[in-house]
């Protein structure tokens, strides 16, 4: 995964766990001095061991036989150029309507993907919306983005102790007017304390989808953390409330009148959907 608004090779290569362990270090030290650039990699490398476990089920599955038969019409790269790695991928490629080898040279399904993607968006809207990985339409998948970047943007932070926001609750005032003015547009934040949550503070976020984004983070007085997750969707059609769910964080996630909304937490589903109902009661009246 690219690491949007950033053109360092280096820094990217670290996000993939590319360099060797002086040049990891190297790029450390720069992270240590500019803490929103080492929140925005850190950031980046959570997408990736996402969609690498999200991807893990499909490493054992067989080939679907409309993909096998789209691959084998000549289109894209050659297995054997795939098998070699992707350093060597480039010196094996067929020339345009070259034939691909036979079947029984493929070596597992992870080459075979790789050949696939090669094929474009139109593979990659039907066999990853298979699995919900990838809705068929360009309005729900930016809708599930939103989910997915909020649930690891309250992974990263809920946990924190010392620093699980930027701005604290005691600067309710300069928090919103700093988010409103970063997002463009006037901000609410919800007030939860009828519900048992009180702000802990907010933080700027970066956004693949845009510039940036708001999180906000509400605790009970049991140590239970909530996040909302707020991002500008100017071009997204409204939606009613979906659910994603990830290793123990549940997210609620709408789109209303030009912004995006999640709700994250590690709640059951029916006690977050009442909090998103509230949420949403309170920031769209």
């Amino acid at each position: 995964m690219s690491c949007p608004g950033h053109d360092d090779a280096r820094l990217q290569a670290w996000i993939d766990r590319r360099l060797d362990e002086a040049q990891a270090g190297e790029v450390d030290a720069q992270l240590r001095d500019d803490p929103v650039l080492a929140r925005h990699a850190a950031h980046c490398r959570q997408q990736n061991a996402l969609l690498v476990q999200a991807l893990a089920d499909a490493a054992g599955e067989p080939i679907p036989a409309r993909l096998r038969a789209a691959v084998l019409s000549g289109r894209g790269a050659t297995a054997e150029a795939m098998t070699q790695g992707p350093e060597n991928a480039a010196q094996g490629s067929a020339a345009p309507g070259a034939a691909l080898p036979a079947p029984g040279r493929w070596r597992s399904w992870p080459v075979a993907a790789m050949v696939l993607l090669a094929l474009g968006a139109g593979f990659a809207g039907g066999w990853f919306g298979r699995g919900g990985l990838m809705p068929p339409s360009e309005a729900a998948a930016g809708a599930a983005s939103l989910g997915r970047e909020a649930a690891v943007a309250h992974a990263a932070f809920a946990p924190e102790v010392r620093h699980p926001v930027e701005v604290a609750a005691a600067e309710q005032a300069h928090l919103v007017a700093w988010l409103s003015k970063r997002l463009g547009s006037p901000l609410r934040v919800p007030d939860l304390s009828a519900e048992g949550y009180a702000l802990v503070g907010g933080r700027l976020l970066p956004d693949p989808a845009g510039a940036v984004a708001a999180q906000f983070m509400f605790e009970s007085a049991s140590g239970e953390r909530l996040t909302l997750f707020v991002r500008r969707d100017p071009g997204g059609q409204d939606t009613a409330f979906r659910l994603t769910a990830d290793r123990g964080v549940s997210t609620f996630y709408w789109i209303d009148r030009g912004f995006g909304y999640a709700l994250s937490g590690s709640l059951p589903r029916d006690p977050l959907l009442l909090l998103a109902r509230a949420v949403h009661r309170q920031i769209s009246p």
